[in-house]
């Protein structure tokens, strides 16, 4: 996602007065003639597309400490979620539980590519003094998005989570892979989903899930 030796957007470096390059580049470069060519001709069957630079951060702590919980509180607006895989929801985030002791933090828009981990550096401060992590990971996967009245269809041909929508819902997230790459999957309807996927699995993602839904997309 970062590249800093390419330029693409001419920023002034205030700080040692100088202009320096800030190229943001999708995980999905290889795979863009492909995407293009699918979202040229897809359906309200199913429709693969990506959100790309959205803000992803690892936090990890004890929701036993009452100072842990209030630091995510003065920055997120909402507590992590102790329930198994659920989500919280504030101040523009979503917290994804991911474990016992770890979540998921995404932002619901693209940060700006002049400022590094803006999201990271609000959570390191809050955390100062408190057991707890933040760890921008941002660079090392991307979101997709998939909709269409045949997406739980495109995904259980790959994924063995129970994907009926009484069991598995907006306001739930869940880790699992898809075929043979791992994924934390996020209901945001009724026939759509975001998909975080690391970016060494990106271009197979795409390229076996596009494979897997062109029998169902008519």
């Amino acid at each position: 996602m970062w590249n800093e030796t390419k330029t693409a957007t001419s920023v002034v470096d205030r700080a040692v007065g100088r202009q320096t390059g800030v190229w943001q580049e999708s995980p999905l470069v290889g795979v863009d003639a492909l995407l293009k060519k699918h979202q040229a001709t897809a359906s309200t069957a199913f429709r693969l597309s990506e959100r790309p630079f959205l803000e992803l951060v690892n936090v990890r702590g004890d929701t036993r400490d009452a100072a842990f919980v209030q630091a995510v509180k003065n920055v997120l607006g909402c507590p992590p979620p102790e329930k198994a895989n659920t989500i919280a929801r504030g101040n523009g985030y979503e917290m994804l539980w991911l474990g016992p002791d770890e979540w998921l933090v995404r932002s619901a828009v693209a940060h700006d590519a002049t400022r590094t981990a803006p999201l990271q550096a609000k959570l390191g401060a809050a955390f100062a003094g408190v057991f707890a992590s933040a760890v921008d990971i941002g660079s090392g996967y991307t979101v997709l998005e998939i909709t269409g009245a045949r997406t739980r269809e495109v995904l259980s041909r790959g994924c063995p989570l129970d994907l009926h929508p009484k069991l598995f819902g907006e306001g739930q997230c869940a880790q699992s892979h898809y075929f043979k790459a791992s994924m934390t999957l996020v209901p945001t309807g009724a026939d759509s989903f975001d998909i975080i996927v690391r970016r060494s699995f990106a271009d197979y993602f795409v390229k076996i899930m596009l494979d897997a839904a062109e029998p169902l997309m008519s």
